[in-house]
């Protein structure tokens, strides 16, 4: 565990072991929220989100190929 100080400000170092770990550096933005109890959550934000996200749904069952599948289902039924 590193123990920070607050400036101020309010401002709080990030130890220099997570900076490289999470690859936050000058200008990197990051999201601040409470957890359960007396925590404060900070997460790193992509740069661009848009690129970060891309391949998240990546092998998962395809919704339209199920749908299609299901009316031709029901079609032969019926």
């Amino acid at each position: 565990m590193t123990i920070s100080r607050a400036t101020v400000k309010g401002q709080v170092i990030i130890p220099a072991r997570l900076r490289k770990k999470f690859n936050i550096k000058k200008g990197t933005r990051v999201a601040i929220s409470e957890g359960e109890g007396n925590v404060i959550l900070i997460q790193p934000l992509p740069d661009d989100p848009i690129e970060a996200s891309r391949g998240i749904l990546k092998g998962e069952k395809s919704l339209i190929k199920a749908l299609l599948k299901e009316r031709r289902e029901e079609a032969k039924r019926g």
